[in-house]
Formats: structure tokens, sequence, C-alpha cells
């Protein structure tokens, strides 16, 4: 395994990261046995970066990843967030003192833990000055229930309004090859000010696996789906909606000999594009089954030249399609 500094948190972090959204329920049935082999598996190989979420499935993912763990949570960096998916509040997002401090409380119960290792507010809240956040934020250091705090999906004037407040120990962002949004200001504000890290869709949400045809149908609780809880999302239709998934597909396909070059399969290949950029500590990878944690753990030990760099991006720009399409920053804030 390869190990990242975690910003100045003073971990190390595996590069390969163990992301438990899928658990909750948005990528339709998973079986939990594999969950927890997966998890193991992870463990066994060095993973020692998990992430998951109140709001993946709403205490379900928590819950899952807390048995997964076991007594080996404590050999783990355990990474939860919250702020969204409550359905009284407005946007459905809530980062109030109240929330929060409710929230870890039962995130904690959740995990079988007495301590988040880092705490992440999932989304900003419009309706909730961030000087309330971050004051309790700092009181959940100071009574030891997490030990570093941070923020995802903040734009970056409001990562800089906050780092007035308090500092931002940990942020996580989307970024693989189809989404590049985060190298443009993001990126360039967590290095210059030490700040760790996660890159989440590190695989474009199942697009990298290479292992999608024209014809997929997704079960209808999958948010790839069309009928899924995020179907009208921006992230949805340029990544799998009628008028760019097929051209997104052929992408694909020319970026396979490329992996085959380095003797890698595409998602060990495209894993390690995600790793490249020097800001990242650590790219979260959802894994179902123990199978595919031993196939990721290709992704390590090697480098992408910077003339097959270049080509990537010419796959891209022959096909006309973005690297830096509209996501989850401009969506709807209902999301």
């Amino acid at each position: 395994m390869e190990y990242r500094p975690f910003g100045e948190t003073g971990i190390s972090v595996s590069t390969i990261g163990f992301g438990c959204w899928e658990i909750g329920g948005t990528y339709g049935p998973i079986d939990a046995t594999q969950f927890d082999r997966a998890v193991h598996r992870g463990l066994d190989a060095g993973i020692n970066c998990f992430d998951t979420a109140e709001a993946y499935g709403m205490g379900v993912s928590e819950q899952a990843l807390g048995r997964a763990l076991g007594a080996r949570r404590h050999d783990v960096c355990l990474v939860t967030k919250v702020g969204v998916g409550y359905p009284e509040a407005p946007n459905r997002r809530d980062s109030s003192r109240a929330r929060i401090i409710a929230s870890l409380e039962q995130s904690l119960r959740n995990l079988a833990t007495d301590h988040a290792d880092v705490y992440l507010i999932h989304w900003p809240d419009p309706n909730t000055p961030f000087d309330e956040t971050f004051r309790a934020l700092d009181d959940i250091v100071r009574s030891g229930k997490a030990r570093y705090v941070g923020v995802s999906n903040f734009r970056l004037s409001q990562l800089e309004e906050c780092m007035k407040l308090r500092r931002i120990d940990v942020v996580q962002y989307g970024w693989n090859m189809f989404d590049r949004r985060m190298r443009r200001e993001i990126f360039p504000w967590c290095m210059a000010n030490g700040v760790g890290v996660m890159a989440y869709g590190s695989l474009a949400y199942g697009l990298l696996t290479g292992a999608f045809t024209p014809d997929m149908e997704f079960d209808e609780m999958d948010w790839r789906s069309k009928r899924g809880a995020l179907g009208s999302l921006n992230l949805f239709r340029t990544m799998f909606g009628p008028d760019h998934f097929p051209q997104n597909l052929r992408v694909v396909e020319e970026l396979k000999p490329l992996a085959a070059k380095y003797g890698k399969s595409l998602p060990q290949f495209a894993l390690r594009w995600t790793l490249s950029h020097p800001a990242i500590a650590t790219g979260l990878v959802g894994f179902r089954r123990p199978e595919e944690v031993s196939e990721n753990l290709g992704a390590l030990g090697f480098t992408i030249a910077d003339q097959d760099m270049a080509s990537i991006d010419a796959i891209f720009t022959r096909n006309e399609v973005g690297t830096e399409p509209p996501g989850w920053l401009e969506d709807d804030p209902a999301a």
C-alpha cells in the first residue's frame, strides 16, 4: 500500500480509500456479507481510510461499516459527514449547531465508536451562518468526539470564509477523468493551505470500470438510473443521461488500449490517474466485494508517463467530452 500525509493532521492515509456510499442503498442492492468481506480484505491490504456519511441511507452505511470494522476500528482513519438529507429542512440541508451535535452522537452510536477521526460538513447550508457551524465543529474537537474537521463540496469563496473562523483540516470533492473542475481553484488552495484532500467518484461512478454498455439498465433504486433519486441532477445528465452516456462510453473504449500498454485494467489505470494529482491524499473507491478490493490494488506501484497523460487529454478533446462538466457544485440546492 502507498500512504500520503493527510494534510497537516499528522495522519498518513492509504492512497486508496474505502468509500461506503454504495452500502447506503443508492447504488441498488448490495450483499452485506460480501461487503463485510470487502472491508476485511481492504484492512488486510493496508487500506486505513474509510469514508461514510449520515446521509448514506440515513445511518445504514454507518451501521454497516461499524459492524464490519468491529474490533479493528482503531486501525483506521474513520471519516463521516453531516448536514444533508433531512426532508424537513430547507433544501434538505442543516448544519446548525443542534443538528451537528445530535447527528454526531447518532453517528458514533451507528459506528460503535467514541470518536470520529474526521468529521465533515457534507454540503454547505445557506440557512446557517458558517460561524455557528464552525463553532460547533471546534467544540466537537475540544470534546474529543472528533480529531479533525472539514467540509465537502464547498466553493472556494466558502472555503476562504470558513478558514477564517476555524482551520479546515480535510476536504472532500469529486475528481476523475471526466470531472476535473477542482484543479482550477480548489486543489491549488488546498495545497497552499496544507489541507488534506479526499477524492470521491474516482472511477466516475462506474463509467471508468469499462463494464458498461450502451443498453445498460440500472436498478430503479440506483441513482444512475433516470428513475433514481438523483436522476434530475446535472451530474446524472453529464455522466449517464441519454445525450452524453453513449459518447462517454466511446471515450472509455479509447482509454482501454492505454491501460493495456501498462498491463493494467481500465479501473486500475483510471484510479492511478486520479491519484496522480499532487493534491490528492486518498482516492475513494466503493467496494461491493472483496475481489474488487484486490483488483483495485493494481492501481499502485506505477506512474503514467507524461505523453500518455497527454494522450488521455487528447481522447477527451477528440470526442468533445468535457473534462469540466457542470456537476454537483452547480446543481439544484435540494440535491
